[in-house]
């Protein structure tokens, strides 16, 4: 892959071919202007190099990747650098339309497609759009690629652009939506992997056991990979997360800890978490309502899976995948989701605001904390309520 200055300095050396890519292809260089300051929601450098008609802008990020973004406030990573995304916009001119086309479909029917709208471009700009294309692909070195692949690559780009890319407004701070509606998995499905592959592990070797429960994020995720999938020969492994977690004190991922060895209902795990509950006053509370037999554990346990936990993932809040992805180190991650979250906050949401504020606090971008503090002070009606979260807006 050559250098995007490369292939840029190329294009402006040559005037014939700086006004081909602005005519059928809408790749202006007098148009490296944003409608509005915008910046990357990681902190990573933003180049605007690039513009079309509509107001839109082509952006080249630190690695080198395109960023395009319209002015009606979407954004979509188009390629990996600058040579493949100008092989991709010369090579399916009216890019646009294509975002969700089904890579699935038949190459009749994709070719029926391309041949439409290069044929409107046509009608709009003359007849000389396939001479105007080798011209420029040949000028700048660049490949001629099968349609269906600069789709697949066009597409594989979009995917990309989150975490990684979120583009907000620099003002605001608000993300710009995306420019695709490409389906993605959700988040807890890439937060929880690494937990699924180490319960595999554990299930398979315990020579590992001693490593994964005392590191207190790959803990934390692999009892929510086993309260997701569970097995009745679990308990031993789940004895030694639960160990290792008490001594880190009265926390969520100790009582899911709890739940799923008091499920198993041995007398032995009625006495282990008797004391666990008896050694301070949080981990009394934490674990409420404990039974005084042992005949009843399996009871309290599945009383508190029915109301807290459960076995689908899809139940579970977006804030508990976002603090678990913190914790895995997976900023960008945690960042984008939560941004997302604040985005569509409500005027009802002021709890939820509260959260995000102490989420983002944690993840350090206190710009998006303030912006969910600020929020979560305006929807206060008590006095006292408001005085104190703007206290904690101050402190910010």
């Amino acid at each position: 892959m050559t250098r995007p200055d490369h292939v840029l300095a190329v294009l402006r050396r040559n005037p014939d071919l700086v006004t081909l890519a602005a005519g059928s292809f809408d790749f202006d260089l007098d148009r490296a202007e944003h409608v509005e300051e915008v910046r990357l929601a990681s902190g990573a450098p933003l180049r605007a190099v690039a513009g079309d008609d509509t107001g839109g802008t082509y952006f080249i990020c630190a690695d080198g990747a395109v960023l395009y973004a319209s002015s009606e406030g979407e954004a979509g990573l188009i390629g990996a650098g600058m040579d493949e995304a100008l092989e991709i916009l010369f090579g399916l001119p009216g890019w646009h339309d294509y975002t969700e086309l089904d890579l699935a479909a038949d190459d009749e029917a994709l070719e029926a497609v391309f041949d439409r709208i290069e044929d409107e471009i046509r009608g709009s700009y003359g007849p000389e759009l396939d001479a105007d294309r080798s011209m420029l692909l040949s000028g700048l070195g660049l490949r001629e690629l099968p349609r269906r692949e600069l789709l697949h690559r066009l597409q594989e780009s979009l995917l990309r652009t989150e975490p990684e890319f979120l583009l907000l407004n620099a003002d605001e701070g608000c993300a710009y939506e995306l420019l695709d509606r490409l389906r993605r998995p959700p988040l807890w499905q890439a937060v929880l992997a690494p937990g699924r592959t180490d319960l595999a592990r554990m299930r398979a070797d315990r020579t590992c056991w001693d490593t994964i429960a005392g590191d207190p994020a790959r803990r934390a995720t692999v009892l929510r990979a086993a309260q997701y999938d569970r097995q009745p020969g679990d308990l031993q492994l789940l004895r030694v997360l639960l160990r290792q977690e008490a001594d880190h004190g009265p926390t969520e991922e100790l009582r899911l800890a709890a739940v799923l060895v008091a499920l198993h209902g041995e007398t032995e795990d009625h006495t282990l978490l008797c004391s666990l509950r008896e050694s301070d006053l949080d981990s009394h509370f934490l674990l409420g309502g404990f039974p005084a037999s042992a005949r009843a554990l399996t009871q309290w346990a599945a009383g508190f899976d029915e109301s807290n936990y459960g076995q689908d993932p899809h139940d579970e809040h977006h804030l508990t995948w976002t603090a678990l992805a913190r914790r895995q180190g997976r900023t960008e991650l945690a960042r984008a989701a939560l941004i997302r979250m604040l985005d569509d906050t409500g005027p009802r949401d002021g709890a939820l605001l509260g959260s995000l504020a102490n989420e983002l606090k944690l993840l350090g971008d206190l710009g998006q904390a303030i912006r969910a503090h600020r929020l979560h002070a305006s929807l206060q009606d008590d006095a006292d309520k408001r005085g104190s979260a703007l206290v904690d807006l101050a402190a910010l």
